[in-house]
């Protein structure tokens, strides 16, 4: 046996506060990003959009674009290359048909990028305009239950009988909760090089995920996958809208076809992200809640209404968290959509978490203010045993040592009960809590390599780094499954010309692709020992979790904010934030901390701020820039904290470890919304909470 005292201790990556390896390079200005990609002779794209929001394309008048010096082509529906697709938002430039606002009716390709505007501005469109629908509401009688929500959850829940539950309980609270229509807004734009060669296609794109892009664009052009590259070493921020293909990436590979030999250049516009990337449904939440005098939920319901598109279906799981967050024997969730002439929704940051803990967490605050419980309490009576949907086990669920520890940091107990009391220098003062949730997701099979190369280990996957830390932790992941320090590990993502990898969303990248680099790495260590020879290569995937069988597994935190509201402005200032997660392992506390805080931060936006505002006359969102789509900075919270307990989960994946770039959004909202009424008696129900909710009640 070896001593251990004298025993020389292998380095322990995961866990270390390290920087970020993509830092230097992008603070530096060095990093390059899609449309900055090397080019020797690069042209343009720049798009026509509709100015109907339905209707049909009768003609097109391309000739003084085309006789402007400098253009290279003009596509439009009348002769642009066949697609193939029954994606309705992807089948870009194959139908005269308008089904939105801003649909891209044309490109122009020019040797300029000013010569390119000018003739997508020389481009005339004689529409035949029809009536259009793009207001979302109850009682419509056009409401239909989708077959499933996103990604495949089912659409309605039933467990035993709500309306008997809410007959029944001692205090019932029926309530409806709307969130807005939100965009995401990445400050990098939506962005793609594009380049082909006469057989290959290679495009660098500002994707969430390579593997799945270049899938879509080989099926679109009928091509095989191997003779297509999609490229993306940075993201410049995504939040969703990334996570699947928008046409800009399908009209800059249309173009490049059209002028092979030539790199070409197509970003939006800020205002062209508003109807060609996506963006969060707004929602109606019914929400049913029945409880005993001590507050345990006999019954919790929620029935949401969302919108759609006529021309692609998305339903946000909105009603999904509310089937397992909380105790109570008879539960009920239905999701309505609307299909209204407007563009495609997707996903962003959380969906299905973020805007379904609206709802329920503001009506539990409702339901501990009637009762006279407080609201951390009320959470805690509701602490179920098991997953009340599927009556697994939890893998591990500490959400009420999160709203302990919360309550104890935040000096909770100091807290009156009373709204509208506390009053400093004219600002109304209260406190909230929520609490937060998100699932481990684990998506399709990933692969990792690894090889030795030149004394390093050089870790290779397809994945992407989105602005998360994948560049970093996957090499701490790495470096501890090889038993070796991290400085010695080089990571390789972000290119198809690796091997496969899932798309960077739902949380799910650590999970995924961790497991197929620790498995990489065991597969590695087991074929060569501690000191392998130069080209020693080895490969692992990502397999089937056994444990999901046996186990619910989910992250969980615990969300407090202060507000302090002006008694003559109406005015929402909120100087702390403090969120207490349970995540399991934290793989880099220095990345975990800053996606943390970065969704805490969203989520004020979300309650205060954030808000797309659509014109039902013209059918398009008019404050379509981030001078008028108001989004929170650093400088709206004084005090902003993200902690996490230590938590061990051997059930999850090899490290142990759960999301965590979107679990800090959720709940957020609902804390705000409820510290507000603390602070001031009002209730807001409807996001945002702005000064013209609060004033009239203020006021009198």
């Amino acid at each position: 046996m070896t001593d251990p005292s004298t025993e020389q201790l292998r380095p322990v990556a995961i866990g270390s506060d390290l920087e970020r390896r993509d830092g230097f390079p992008k603070v530096t200005g060095t990093a390059r990003y899609a449309y900055e990609s090397e080019a020797a002779s690069p042209a343009y794209c720049r798009l026509v959009q509709s100015t109907v929001a339905r209707g049909r394309v009768d003609s097109v008048d391309t000739a003084a674009a085309e006789a402007l010096d400098g253009v290279l082509l003009v596509r439009t529906a009348f002769d642009a290359e066949s697609l193939e697709t029954d994606d309705g938002e992807l089948a870009v430039l194959q139908s005269r048909e308008v089904a939105f606002r801003g649909q891209v009716v044309g490109m122009v390709v020019a040797d300029t990028a000013e010569a390119a505007l000018r003739g997508a501005d020389l481009v005339e469109v004689a529409y035949s305009p029809a009536p259009h629908d793009v207001v979302l509401r109850t009682g419509r009688g056009d409401l239909y239950a989708p077959e499933k929500v996103n990604p495949s959850f089912e659409t309605d829940t039933s467990d035993g009988d709500i309306d008997e539950a809410v007959a029944t309980a001692t205090a019932v609270l029926d309530r409806t909760y709307t969130t807005a229509m939100y965009h995401n807004n990445p400050l990098e734009p939506h962005a793609t090089t594009a380049y082909w060669d006469g057989e290959a296609l290679t495009v660098w794109d500002s994707t969430q995920g390579v593997h799945p892009t270049r899938a879509v664009l080989a099926d679109l052009f009928g091509l095989d996958r191997e003779r297509v590259r999609v490229v993306c070493p940075y993201v410049g921020g995504g939040f969703g809208s990334k996570g699947e293909p928008h046409v800009h990436v399908v009209l800059a590979a249309m173009a490049a076809r059209a002028v092979p030999g030539r790199h070409v250049r197509l970003a939006f516009t800020r205002q062209q992200m508003f109807a060609l990337a996506g963006y969060r449904t707004p929602t109606i939440q019914r929400m049913r809640l029945a409880a005993d005098q001590s507050g345990r939920l006999a019954g919790i319901a929620i029935d949401v209404v969302e919108q759609t598109a006529k021309v692609k279906e998305f339903a946000e799981q909105t009603g999904v968290p509310t089937r397992m967050m909380y105790a109570a024997p008879h539960r009920s969730t239905t999701h309505r959509l609307a299909a209204l002439d407007v563009p495609a929704p997707s996903w962003m940051r959380a969906p299905g978490e973020c805007p379904g803990m609206f709802g329920p967490e503001v009506a539990m605050d409702e339901l501990a203010e009637e009762l006279g419980i407080d609201p951390v309490e009320l959470r805690v009576r509701n602490e179920p045993e098991v997953d009340p949907e599927s009556g697994l086990p939890w893998s591990s669920r500490n959400l009420v040592a999160c709203l302990r520890e919360g309550a104890d940091r935040f000096g909770w107990a100091d807290r009156d009960p009373r709204p509208g009391l506390r009053e400093e220098d004219g600002w109304l003062v209260g406190t909230g809590v929520a609490s937060s949730v998100y699932p481990v997701n684990r998506m399709a099979d990933s692969t990792a390599t690894i090889r030795r190369e030149q004394g390093r280990y050089v870790v290779e996957i397809g994945a992407a780094d989105l602005g998360t830390g994948t560049w970093t932790t996957l090499a701490q992941i790495a470096a501890d499954a090889l038993e070796v320090d991290v400085a010695e590990v080089t990571m390789r993502i972000g290119d198809t010309a690796y091997p496969i990898a899932s798309v960077a969303g739902g949380s799910s990248g650590m999970t995924t692709w961790g497991s197929a680099v620790v498995n990489a790495a065991r597969a590695f260590r087991e074929k060569f020992g501690p000191e392998p020879p130069e080209d020693a290569e080895a490969q692992g995937s990502t397999e089937d979790n056994p444990a999901t069988e046996r186990f619910a597994m989910y992250a969980f935190g615990a969300q407090f904010a202060q507000a302090r509201v002006n008694r003559d402005t109406g005015e929402v200032r909120v100087p702390r934030l403090l969120g207490v997660f349970a995540a399991g392992r934290i793989i880099n506390p220095r990345t975990a901390r800053s996606q943390l805080i970065g969704g805490m931060t969203m989520g004020l936006s979300m309650a205060l701020h954030e808000q797309s505002v659509l014109d039902p006359r013209f059918g398009h969102v008019v404050n379509h820039d981030l001078a008028e789509y108001h989004i929170a900075t650093c400088a709206d919270v004084a005090e902003i904290e993200a902690r996490w307990l230590e938590e061990h989960d051997p059930h999850v994946n090899p490290m142990g470890s759960k999301g965590i770039g979107e679990i800090g959004i959720v709940g957020t909202a609902a804390a705000v919304a409820n510290a507000v009424h603390h602070a001031t008696g009002v209730r807001v129900r409807n996001l945002p909470i702005t000064l013209d909710k609060l004033l009239p009640a203020l006021a009198g």
